[in-house]
């Protein structure tokens, strides 16, 4: 018999004769194929490609998105840019540098434009207040400055501040507010009140955390007849935190008077001002607000005027967002509460001098002292103030 012949092959399934293999053919298991014969690629290599696909789709909406974003929320900025008297931004100080890296002081305006029923001192200024921004100690500081405060209005002698802006709109407000603090301003806000609900509701509500009890006195009644009105309590609020939509957002921080708690003055109401700007910034500078920018951009700012371009407005929000909003810093001037050409006011404090010190934080905060209802001070976070 020849070399390397055998009479069979054996195999498992049985015996064939022929020559034995000296080498083993490709065996199905080593390549796998499709129904239709080609090759079968390994499971691992579709799945990264399906994963690199998603992560490229992923990046080009949120390129799309953001820029969409961007141009909604510009051209709203444009808009409320166009609303700021040009001689306002010559009153203002200008900065180098970005936002993010330097301390940045901002005259917030709320004005009672009067078109409600029952305002009669429409075009004053129903809310003045400066904020300050501090990256590099991650910190904000607000600075509420009593509507009857009564100081030298430049060109109109001595008078209650909220009258500079129905004497001279937004420049002479600012210069007030400037000739009074002593501080360079570098940016300005101003909200009409009557629209400051629409900016509120914008951004889907806001949430506060009512410290006390309140019921008010009766104003801006909610019902459509006298008889009703005269029958209706005020407004309440309980205690704790809850949600509020512009509305009543509004009315809480146009409270005045608190029957529930008599020894409230003007200068809690401040407070309560506050506290709605603060929360409007937490929820304009949330996530969910972000995502809502593409379609809301333009009209979150429509209630606005300011010089911010929308560079600056988002190196404030990206401020804000590290700060913490916690242990924020609010302040307040005050005085001794009476009276001046027939009205009631509240005479300055020489303690301004150092609550202005704090504020910018040159001094450590002190609050005001107790028993003065007026007195000026500072608290750090939600305390009383």
């Amino acid at each position: 018999m020849p070399e390397q012949e055998k009479p069979y092959r054996v195999y498992r399934g049985g015996r064939a004769k022929g020559k034995v293999p000296l080498q083993r053919p490709p065996t199905a298991r080593a390549t796998k194929t499709e129904p239709n014969g080609a090759p079968r690629r390994p499971r691992q290599r579709r799945l990264g490609r399906r994963i690199t696909l998603a992560l490229i789709a992923l990046l080009a909406l949120g390129i799309v998105w953001l820029g969409t974003s961007y141009l909604s929320f510009s051209r709203g900025i444009s808009e409320a840019n166009d609303r700021v008297p040009p001689p306002v931004l010559a009153e203002l100080t200008p900065q180098d540098g970005l936002l993010t890296s330097k301390p940045t002081t901002i005259l917030v305006l709320g004005t009672d434009g009067g078109r409600q029923s029952g305002r009669g001192d429409a075009n004053r200024s129903d809310s003045v207040m400066l904020v300050r921004t501090d990256p590099r100690k991650h910190q904000l500081a607000f600075l509420s400055i009593p509507r009857d405060l009564r100081v030298e209005i430049p060109g109109y002698g001595s008078s209650k501040i909220n009258a500079a802006f129905q004497y001279g709109g937004p420049t002479l407000a600012l210069r007030t507010v400037k000739n009074l603090t002593g501080l360079d301003v570098n940016h300005v806000a101003f909200v009409d009140f009557d629209r400051f609900r629409e900016l509120i509701d914008s951004v889907g509500g806001i949430e506060a955390d009512v410290p006390k009890p309140i019921l008010s006195n009766r104003f801006d009644c909610p019902y459509a007849t006298s008889a009703r009105c005269q029958a209706w309590e005020g407004w309440r609020f309980e205690r704790g935190r809850q949600k509020m939509n512009g509305a009543r957002a509004l009315v809480y921080s146009r409270v005045r008077e608190n029957r529930l708690d008599p020894s409230e003055t003007d200068l809690d109401r401040a407070r309560r001002q506050q506290q709605i700007v603060q929360a409007t910034a937490d929820k304009v500078t949330s996530f969910g607000t972000a995502l809502k920018l593409p379609f809301r951009g333009a009209s979150i700012v429509e209630p606005l005027a300011t010089d911010l371009s929308a560079g600056q407005v988002l190196q404030l929000g990206w401020v804000y967002f590290r700060a913490n909003t916690k242990n924020a810093l609010h302040c307040r001037l005050g005085g001794e509460p009476g009276s001046a050409d027939g009205q009631s006011v509240i005479f300055g404090s020489e303690d301004n001098v150092a609550t202005l010190s704090m504020f910018t934080g040159r001094s450590a905060p002190l609050q005001p002292p107790k028993g003065l209802p007026y007195a000026p001070g500072c608290v750090i976070g939600d305390r009383k103030l």
